[in-house]
C-alpha cells in the first residue's frame, strides 16, 4: 500500500509540474476569451471528503489552509496553488471547471483520474 501511495504521489506531482511549467456551480458565461486561469485545488480520494472540505470553506476555514491540511496533492503545502496555466494544460474535466468557474468561488467536487478536486480560481486573464 505504501508503495501505491508513493506512486500516486509521484505521478500526481510529475503532472502538476508539467502543468506550472510552462458542476452545479455558478458559470462564467463568458469563460471563451480568457486564454489563462490562476487557480488553486485540493485533491482528495472521495466525492464525500471533497463535500466535506467544502462544508468546512464554508463554514470559514480559507481554501489555503484545508489544502495544507487535507491534499494529496503536492501542490497543498503551497495551499493548493496552481499558478497560472492556459487551455489545454490540465486534464479536459479539470480545465472544463477552471474556466468556468467565477473568480473566488469555490468549484463542486469535480472528478478527474487523479481523484476528486475542489477547485478556486483566483484570477483570469
Amino acid at each position: 500500500m505504501c508503495m501505491i501511495k508513493k506512486l500516486f504521489t509521484l505521478f500526481t506531482f510529475i503532472f502538476l509540474a508539467n502543468c506550472l511549467c510552462f458542476a452545479s456551480t455558478p458559470l462564467d458565461d463568458d469563460s471563451s476569451h480568457y486564454t489563462q486561469v490562476k487557480a488553486a485545488h485540493i485533491l482528495v480520494s472521495s466525492e464525500s471528503k471533497a463535500k466535506a472540505l467544502k462544508n468546512r470553506i464554508g463554514n470559514g476555514e480559507t481554501f489555503a489552509e484545508v489544502a495544507r491540511k487535507y491534499s494529496l496533492c503536492p501542490s497543498g503545502e503551497f495551499g493548493g496553488n496552481l499558478g497560472y496555466f492556459e487551455r489545454g494544460k490540465m486534464v479536459k474535466e479539470f480545465e472544463d471547471a477552471a474556466f468556468s468557474l467565477p473568480v473566488g468561488v469555490v468549484s463542486d467536487p469535480v472528478h478527474t483520474d487523479f481523484g476528486w478536486h475542489l477547485i478556486k480560481v483566483y484570477d483570469k486573464r
